[in-house]
């Protein structure tokens, strides 16, 4: 039996997933499979690295740290991002909170990021490369519209997979996952709104109509995979987390203890039920 993880996208609100998974590394719990969605696996690389609170200790330590997000970044020739590209993906995982590479790529199972292709507007399925110390295909799967450039991989322009496939459970399931563990960072009543900036999504990326059209149908791509979700969860198939209520929290929050919050959230449901995350795991 194969087993899997999925890790929804949020930005800081994914901290509830860091949550989660800090909990199940504190069980000794590891899938076979780890897929996720913009910070949803920037965070997850920590899970598979077994650095129980790195996210955390990140968040804590950085999160207000001008170089980590903010306007002054986006308005950098050589950045172009909210986020700082360099500190973020460079120097905090290779200097100051190390990433642990030795035990990632010691992972004898799969790894992968969505990212959507801009000429396409689908999603498509890259594996996370431990020896790249950039962590490149991380930063393409986070690049959201306006806040990233487009990252060319390979030829090809790629942004944020959660524009294609915010949940990528179905991947999960066409690789051989039997079993497979979801974490939304939404409450599970949550609906997605048409988008707002649509207007300047089509001017912006009018070099991609594709991908224009797959932002205009995003809400209803994404609130009609929740409804199945929540169709697989009855029937057993998969087991869902999902945080408790994330009202007033932004995507990029700054108040280290509303974000402290969210992970004890994910990290006390997730103690709660390790036995129960054993037994569906082994198919009992």
């Amino acid at each position: 039996m194969k087993t899997g993880i999925v890790l929804e996208g949020g930005a800081i609100r994914t901290i509830f997933s860091s949550g989660v998974c800090d909990a199940l590394l504190t069980g000794d719990i590891m899938t076979d499979y780890v897929i996720g969605v913009s910070a949803g696996i920037a965070y997850g690389v920590s899970y598979v690295s077994k650095q129980i609170r790195r996210n955390l200790d990140i968040m804590v330590n950085y999160v207000n740290d001008k170089r980590y997000m903010g306007m002054g970044n986006l308005l950098r020739r050589n950045n172009r991002a909210y986020f700082g590209l360099k500190f973020v993906y460079d120097t905090i995982p290779n200097q100051l909170i190390p990433f642990d590479y030795d035990t990632f790529n010691a992972f004898p199972g799969q790894v992968e990021a969505a990212v959507t292709n801009l000429n396409t507007g689908k999603a498509e399925y890259l594996p996370v490369d431990g020896d790249d110390k950039s962590f490149t295909i991380l930063q393409a799967t986070c690049a959201l519209p306006f806040l990233f450039p487009i990252f060319h991989i390979d030829g090809k322009p790629y942004m944020d997979g959660g524009a294609a496939d915010a949940i990528p459970f179905g991947r999960a399931f066409d690789q051989g996952c039997d079993r497979l563990i979801v974490v939304l960072t939404r409450e599970r009543d949550f609906r997605r709104q048409p988008e707002k900036l649509q207007p300047l999504i089509d001017r912006a990326y009018r070099k991609y109509p594709k991908f224009c059209d797959t932002m205009r149908r995003r809400a209803e791509t994404y609130n009609a995979a929740r409804e199945q979700l929540f169709q697989l969860e009855r029937e057993g198939k998969v087991l869902l987390f999902a945080p408790h209520n994330t009202q007033g929290f932004s995507r990029t929050e700054r108040d280290v203890a509303k974000i402290r919050a969210l992970w004890q959230d994910g990290y006390d449901e997730g103690l709660a039920r390790l036995d129960e995350v054993r037994a569906f795991l082994a198919g009992e």
